[in-house]
């Protein structure tokens, strides 16, 4: 029989951690089964934890150095804050979040291009693989790109990419660094998700680069201070194809002769 004490916040990260008594986890499950707010916040907080993972886990693996443990602190006779910064320093590295916390500090902290990347996967990873909810509201609601345009301050279109047998979903809004984000989602025959991320960005412009985490990957540039993603399953030579043929509909503003209601995507942010 499932237990039926009601599940603390506590317990729901102590599930996310994977430390859960082995006697809670099926009642835990059941709740979250049970309270889609929690279970939202329990996917969140995972997703979240990914993301620390993805960025910092290299770095986590290194070896602190000398000068910086605390048993060199101490035979230098600094003072009790340095001891107790040293201090702080091991129970961090104790909780593995991110490495040793002297190197984050004196390293370059990641530019804004480096974030948008690392975010516009993680919103891709995170928001294909929720089988009810991918996207907030359907491509065929009116209001789906003046919403979005609205609230991250450009005008959006979505490219047509029926060419690779991509229908367009749906969209919504996230969180990003510089304001809102937005995230056009497409699903194949196949039920493959790809997605376009957009959201500002103060850098130059660029051309097409390319990142991967696991199996997935990324075609990014950036053009008028707003930073574009096309994401989708790892493969370097489809995803360029794909980005570029939006890019070509994008330059061109021409709307493929397949579809006359087709939207584009204005990669200027105009």
């Amino acid at each position: 029989m499932v237990d039926q004490t009601p599940v603390t916040e506590y317990e729901l990260h102590l599930h996310v951690d994977g430390e859960l008594p082995a006697g809670r986890r099926e009642a835990v499950e059941a709740w979250l089964a049970t309270h889609p707010e929690d279970a939202a916040r329990v996917a969140a907080w995972r997703a979240q934890a990914e993301e620390i993972r993805a960025r910092f886990g290299d770095v986590g693996d290194e070896t602190v150095p000398n000068r910086l443990k605390l048993q060199s602190i101490m035979r230098t006779r600094r003072s009790w804050g340095a001891v107790a910064a040293a201090a702080s320093l091991l129970a961090f590295l104790v909780g593995g979040v991110a490495g040793w916390f002297a190197h984050g500090a004196s390293a370059a902290a990641p530019d804004q291009v480096q974030v948008f990347a690392s975010d516009a996967l993680g919103a891709h990873r995170l928001y294909i693989g929720e089988v009810r909810h991918p996207i907030e509201v359907k491509a065929e609601e009116a209001h789906l790109l003046p919403w979005l345009s609205r609230r991250i301050g450009t005008t959006l279109r979505a490219p047509d990419l029926s060419v690779f047998g991509l229908k367009l979903l749906g969209g919504r809004l996230l969180p990003a660094p510089n304001g809102p984000a937005a995230l056009i989602m497409y699903e194949g025959a196949n039920g493959e998700r790809f997605t376009i991320y957009c959201s500002k960005v103060e850098a130059q412009r660029s051309a097409f680069r390319y990142d991967d985490s696991n199996n997935f990957g990324s075609v990014r540039w950036i053009e008028g201070n707003y930073g574009w993603a096309l994401s989708g399953p790892k493969d370097r030579a489809r995803l360029k194809a794909i980005a570029s043929a939006a890019y070509e509909q994008l330059e061109n503003r021409a709307v493929p002769q397949r579809s006359s209601s087709t939207q584009l995507l204005s990669r200027r942010g105009s």
